[in-house]
């Protein structure tokens, strides 16, 4: 078996995303990759959650509709999922709990039998899981022992008298000649990337599904030498932010688009201040509260275009947990280099997600901005030819260090006239061409499928997961815009040269990246664009596609 789909379901309270993490680790302790997918109402107890863990032989980033082994806690799981059960697949289920046609256990009474909690049953439908798939124990073991932090021994009792409960394998899978790799979240990633470019303090106030970057940051605070602060509001988030850097730490901040939104005054006081931050921007779906645990990619145009007043900001925008990783690094150094702000445009399916990673590490290192040095008057902002005027932090005593949200000369005092004021604002967007130049550096857009065809599918950030396998399914070729401001003109139009039909995919309802590339000049043929709060799936988007080249 070179690829398997499990769905976990059941209700909140039930351990269905522990479940599902323990099952990705074990079949990725047997050589497979994986993409893990989590759905789960903004509910703390109650409602129908459940986890899709796909593995396969070859790296993949995007999930499937239909899987082959339904794990069902509750009769939610089995109603609700059915459907989605490939020819041939399985139900595993409770049968104290549903009902169905496939294999059936009373998970707690093997939980009674050991004196476990309630919640346990989810160890149980593990150790059947195992046993359906011919997975040695002594993996299955080992894995329990690594993932389980409390009560082990209960567990493993519970797991094994489950696991012998399966006498005939219905499903057995290989164990493959590949090493095991980590599995990292998105905002895992995102945190990874940050620290390594010499992130000193990340500052939130949590939103879903920013929030385990905070959660992660926090955990690990110690180790990795970063200050962890959740402050009143997503307003004191960001000015925080800006004391900090103006202090000389790195510092970014992690939101969804509601906290972004009072977050913008200080995007404009950074942007008149010349002052580094990294925004973290973790889409979900809007307008206002929106739908807090689902996905969406609406806040494009939002980010591109926010604050008042005219910004100098970069937004890339990752597809995957290695493009999280080196983007946000990436983020932190031109977020410094060109004292702007950066942001980082996620969303709930790439944040929540979890891949398995194989980036190198030790791509990313911070890169030293540009620094005062000491000689003459300090000018804060002093007008370069590239417009990037020299660092300098409070504690020099050598130096009067400024930073003003009033429009001022090149030392940082206030100024109305004219002459100065054209002059501080020519001197802010030369900028531009410094970035753009510097852009030129690093992979601003990535080809993917077959390079000659004359069929492009446009994607942008965790859309590219299921865009790609569509596009080796039907021979098509995919474009994915890492930088989305300043868009890529260049690279874009080497990439689209010779298309005779794009086809944009985004998960909004208007088309923002369609709108933003057409505004310089491109023209799309054609949208598919889904907006129910949930991402594209492989198989789903494939019936999409050919019905527009139909």
């Amino acid at each position: 078996m070179k690829e398997i789909s499990i769905l976990v379901g059941g209700k909140a309270g039930d351990g269905i995303r522990q479940a599902g993490h323990i099952i990705a680790r074990l079949l990725n302790r047997i050589g497979y990759r994986i993409f893990f997918y989590d759905d789960y109402p903004s509910l703390i107890r109650g409602g129908h959650n459940f986890s899709i863990i796909r593995a396969s032989e070859k790296r993949i980033v995007a999930h499937k509709e239909m899987v082959d082994v339904i794990v069902a806690l509750n009769q939610d799981a089995v109603d609700n999922h059915k459907h989605r059960l490939n020819t041939g697949g399985i139900i595993l289920y409770d049968s104290k709990k549903a009902d169905a046609e496939g294999i059936g256990f009373d998970f707690m009474d093997i939980v009674k039998k050991f004196d476990g909690k309630p919640i346990m049953r989810n160890t149980a439908a593990i150790g059947a899981l195992a046993g359906v798939l011919n997975i040695e124990w002594s993996v299955l073991e080992k894995v329990i022992k690594d993932a389980v932090e409390h009560e082990i021994d209960l567990n493993l009792k519970i797991v094994k008298h489950a696991y012998d409960r399966i006498e005939n394998p219905s499903k057995s899978v290989t164990k493959l000649d590949q090493k095991a790799l980590p599995l990292v979240s998105g905002n895992e990633a995102i945190a990874l990337g940050a620290v390594k470019a010499g992130l000193n303090m990340y500052i939130a106030y949590p939103m879903t599904p920013a929030s385990a970057i905070l959660h992660y940051l926090a955990a690990q605070e110690n180790e990795l030498g970063v200050v962890t602060v959740h402050p009143e509001s997503e307003i004191g988030v960001a000015l925080m932010a800006l004391g900090a850097a103006y202090a000389g730490a790195r510092a970014m901040v992690g939101t969804s688009g509601g906290g972004f939104a009072l977050m913008t005054e200080a995007l404009s006081l950074a942007g008149q201040g010349e002052l580094p931050m990294v925004i973290v921007e973790a889409q979900r779906p809007g307008p206002s509260t929106g739908v807090p645990t689902y996905t969406m990619q609406g806040d494009l145009a939002f980010v591109v275009h926010a604050g008042h007043g005219e910004i100098l900001r970069v937004v890339l925008g990752p597809g995957d947990a290695e493009e999280a990783f080196y983007t946000t690094g990436l983020a932190m150094n031109l977020a410094w280099k060109f004292q702007i702000p950066a942001f980082v445009l996620s969303d709930k399916h790439l944040s929540e997600s979890i891949f398995s990673f194989e980036a190198d590490l030790d791509k990313v290192k911070p890169e030293e901005p540009l620094l005062w040095n000491n000689q003459g008057e300090y000018k804060r902002y002093l007008d370069t030819q590239n417009g990037i005027s020299p660092l300098a932090f409070p504690g020099n005593p050598s130096a009067i260090i400024k930073a003003t949200s009033y429009e001022h000369d090149e030392i940082g005092i206030t100024t109305e006239e004219p002459e100065a004021i054209s002059r501080m604002q020519r001197k802010r967007l030369r900028k531009r061409k410094t970035l753009e130049d510097e852009l030129e550096k690093y992979e601003t857009v990535k080809i993917y499928g077959n390079p000659e065809s004359k069929t492009v599918l446009l994607c942008w950030g965790s859309t590219k997961g299921a865009c790609i396998e569509v596009a080796e399914a039907l021979d098509l070729k995919v474009v994915q815009p890492l930088i989305l401001e300043p868009l890529p003109v260049n690279a874009l139009k080497k990439a689209l040269t010779g298309a005779d039909k794009i086809i944009d995919v985004e998960v909004n309802a208007t088309g923002q990246l369609a709108k933003l590339i057409s505004s310089h000049g491109f023209c799309i043929d054609d949208m598919i664009l889904r907006f129910d709060a949930r991402p594209f799936t492989v198989d789903v988007l494939l019936d999409n596609v050919k019905e527009v080249l139909s």
